[in-house]
């Protein structure tokens, strides 16, 4: 299971003007904002990004400049993959240190939607046992109780976390991930997919 909520990007207005300071072709841009408030990148914009995209890192610095953010739910196997892209990410996450014992425990706080019905049933009896861990945590404050629930709590335990990227990181995740075995990914890389000029920039798609 993996939510993605929350998307906003940012800065593209300045990043395409900032692609055109090399040539000083500035009077060259076409974009501008619609009746929505949405940046629409004009002909003669979008061309120079298809172009810049094509060439290349070295000439796509703009895309570094173009920067989303999002609020990711996911299980902790997923973010244990994710955590690999240390570049140009920052991620501020909800803290199983701090709050792991403020809600009670339930089968939705993991992702179980590829289990077996035996394995969920089975998933069921380990979270009553933290929830009957976390009752007594509560009670007594002692720490080996608390860390029974830390290193009892399985992989598939949901956690949220407010993510940043830009553009460039993203080409590097989709192509990265897009194959991948766990289903988690396919749905993030369709979330990229749903970014603005995400077939152009990110996928580099001329269709």
């Amino acid at each position: 299971m993996i939510k993605l909520e929350c998307t906003s990007v940012m800065n593209m207005e300045n990043a395409i003007r900032g692609a055109r300071n090399p040539m000083n072709s500035w009077s060259r841009s076409d974009s501008g904002y619609d009746a929505s408030g949405h940046y629409v990148l004009g002909p003669n914009d979008l061309d120079l990004a298809r172009r810049l995209r094509k060439a290349g890192s070295d000439h796509r610095k703009y895309l570094r400049q173009i920067f989303v953010s999002v609020d990711i739910t996911a299980p902790l196997y997923w973010w244990k993959e994710y955590d690999t892209y240390k570049v140009a990410t920052v991620a501020n996450s909800t803290s199983t240190m701090h709050k792991i014992t403020s809600k009670r425990f339930e089968i939705d706080d993991f992702s179980h939607d590829h289990m077996t019905p035996e394995t969920e049933a089975f998933m069921q009896t380990v979270v009553d046992r933290l929830e009957s861990i976390r009752l007594r945590y509560l009670e007594t404050k002692e720490k080996k109780d608390w860390y029974d629930i830390i290193q009892l709590l399985p992989s598939s335990y949901n956690q949220m976390r407010t993510c940043s990227f830009n553009y460039e990181t993203l080409i590097n995740i989709y192509f990265a991930r897009k194959d991948h075995k766990l289903a988690e990914w396919h749905t993030f890389c369709d979330w990229i997919l749903s970014l603005p000029y995400a077939q152009e920039l990110i996928v580099c798609n001329d269709k």
